[in-house]
């Protein structure tokens, strides 16, 4: 017989996964014969987004592969269990690859950039040559709801247009495409999970982090959150109606 608490867990799960299956079906993220290349950074997001691919992969329909990578940048003070990532893996039946980059000689257009510009793109360098490598035809982001919209606000508020991270976007310099199966999905509903999975936390954090615009930016979808409790639907929903420029079809 099962616990309360592993009731509660069950729960909390079906409710992630109900919204994963949404987003896959609603905006079209999987199908038959991908080899999806999920970017595990260690965090909450990805740690669940692992889980979730890492369950549907066992389903026949649609057949999919999964093999996460985990990134690290050795000359930022950021660490990850790195043995705890692979046992990880391995209880989901994921393979696990743990790639090592660096950055210091950087492309002239991007040396006015802050420290989490330069980290990302280095990361995101590493992911599309280990995609390339593995033979990956997608990569999934653990980017969830909230991520999208404060993406939506900073653009607004310090890039001038109204844009942000699409579910599913297709490179245009090589065959590869960008999910994010965790876009339907609320950040307080997978930090309730990852409290109660007991998820534990990065040994060491980024040292920028709470210098980002991006934090700043969460703080105020806070504040808006106060004024109107609905205002990620809402948010959501104007971003449904202007879909075209930058949301697919579904």
């Amino acid at each position: 017989m099962k616990t309360p608490e592993q009731i509660a867990l069950d729960r909390q799960y079906t409710r992630l996964a109900r919204k994963f299956h949404m987003a896959c079906a609603n905006y079209g993220l999987l199908a038959d014969g991908d080899h999806v290349l999920v970017g595990l950074s260690g965090g909450k997001d990805s740690l669940a987004l692992t889980e979730l691919l890492g369950k549907q992969a066992k389903i026949y329909k649609p057949a999919i592969r999964v093999t996460a990578v985990y990134v690290s940048v050795e000359n930022i003070g950021y660490e990850t269990d790195t043995a705890y990532l692979q046992a990880y893996c391995e209880a989901l039946s994921v393979p696990f690859v743990h790639k090592v980059t660096r950055y210091e000689e950087l492309p002239a257009e991007h040396r006015n950039k802050n420290h989490c510009f330069l980290c990302s793109w280095y990361r995101r360098k590493a992911l599309f040559d280990a995609a390339k490598e593995l033979g990956c035809n997608k990569i999934a982001f653990g980017h969830h709801r909230d991520d999208i919209l404060e993406t939506l606000l900073m653009n607004m508020v310090f890039g001038g247009n109204i844009s942000t991270m699409p579910p599913k976007l297709q490179l245009d310099k090589m065959p590869l495409q960008i999910i994010r199966p965790l876009c339907l999905i609320g950040e307080s509903d997978i930090r309730t999970y990852a409290t109660m999975r007991n998820y534990p936390k990065q040994l060491k954090t980024c040292p920028f982090e709470y210098e980002s615009t991006r934090t700043q930016t969460k703080e105020i979808l806070a504040r808006l959150a106060e004024l109107n409790p609905e205002v990620r639907d809402s948010l959501w929903a104007a971003m449904e109606n202007i879909k075209p420029n930058y949301l697919p079809s579904k």
